[in-house]
């Protein structure tokens, strides 16, 4: 065949029709001069204040950046939501895995949101130490809360940080706050140190519990129960309910064996059943009498002052450290002193001298 004769080939091709664009142009250019976009904090402001979700979620990856400029942004952001803030409820909520907690916070937060009140979840999920990754599934856990339109749940990675996740989250309660969330909700990953961190955050903890985990497995320690305000044993139901009755007995006797706390407040126990939607009505009462009380008897300013004051050491530390292994001169130093440890010339110890004396020329040098 000839070369002239290629278009009468039954092997050629026509170009055909291209088929249309899967985003319409007019959609895409929306988009993307929307995420362009860069707002002022007065911007920030002006749509936290007036509800707008978006904006307010835009602020909260703001705070959990980690780039200097979103840093200097999300700063301003919560410094102009401040005086917008501090009239929620911060409640804490813990419990093992399995416990119930993503369905006790949904059944809580529909009731709450029927009865008039801004509900936000700030979910303190767990993250790979290794690969950094995060579940964040609460949104597909509670669904139904998650469309509800007076509710903002956020899962909060802990990316092997609680002290960072700390800071992150008292700053994202302010913009929740300054957006109108009367109720705060803060869920822990149920494990390790995270009630301790949470515990710092919040006005009242709720620790919830499994009737038969047993003792061993809920962790249930003289520490964990000297935190909680209330406890509550979950899935009170079916056949389950004797079962719960009998961990509450139980329960009750053995916080009958603690001190009364500073906030003057005895810890009351209750059985609830998110499935069956009960207790939770007079479990909310009680949440109401824990707040008349720590009000009244001046423990809730009072506490919420330390929490600020812990904050700022917090914040302190947090950035002391970023400072340290960020210093431009100083990654030599700590790279050799890796090197001289790992090949046993010197202990960890020495190596870790050396490398803050080093630290501590450098910034005299900067001072002078």
């Amino acid at each position: 065949m000839r070369p002239s004769d290629n278009r009468k080939s039954a092997l050629n091709m026509n170009r055909g029709i291209d088929p249309p664009p899967s985003v319409h142009p007019d959609a895409a250019r929306k988009f993307i001069g929307k995420k362009q976009k860069k707002l002022s904090a007065d911007e920030y402001l002006d749509g936290i204040i007036h509800h707008d979700r978006t904006l307010l979620g835009r602020a909260i990856t703001l705070v959990e950046s980690q780039l200097p400029q979103d840093r200097e942004l999300a700063q301003e952001i919560i410094r102009l939501c401040l005086p917008h803030s501090g009239a929620s409820k911060r409640i804490g909520i813990t419990g093992i895995p399995g416990v119930g907690k993503s369905s006790f916070i949904e059944a809580m937060g529909l009731s709450l949101t029927d009865q008039g009140h801004r509900v936000a979840v700030l979910a303190i999920d767990p993250s790979s130490t290794k690969s950094q990754g995060s579940i964040l599934g609460d949104k597909t856990r509670m669904e139904m809360l998650a469309n509800d339109p007076d509710t903002f749940i956020r899962p909060s990675p802990t990316a092997g940080s609680l002290g960072g996740v700390a800071r992150k989250t008292a700053e994202t309660m302010i913009l929740c706050e300054a957006a109108g969330f009367d109720l705060i909700f803060i869920e822990t990953v149920g494990v390790g140190q995270s009630e301790i961190v949470v515990h710092s955050m919040v006005d009242c903890f709720l620790l919830l519990m499994l009737a038969g985990a047993g003792d061993e497995l809920q962790g249930i320690k003289r520490g964990i129960m000297e935190m909680a305000d209330i406890i509550a044993i979950t899935k009170a139901d079916g056949e389950n309910i004797q079962a719960a009755e009998a961990a509450k007995i139980s329960c009750e006797s053995a916080l009958h064996l603690f001190p009364v706390p500073e906030s003057g407040w005895a810890t009351q126990v209750f059985t609830v059943s998110a499935f069956e939607g009960k207790g939770l009505s007079g479990l909310w009462d009680v949440i109401i009498q824990y707040f008349d009380t720590i009000r009244g008897n001046g423990y809730f300013e009072q506490h919420r002052l330390e929490q600020s004051r812990q904050q700022m050491h917090q914040t302190i530390q947090e950035q002391l450290l970023e400072n340290f292994y960020n210093h431009p001169d100083l990654a030599s130093a700590i790279r050799q002193a890796e090197k001289r440890v790992t090949e046993g010339q010197i202990s960890g110890y020495t190596a870790a001298q050396e490398v803050l004396n080093r630290y501590s020329s450098l910034i005299k040098k900067s001072i002078t």
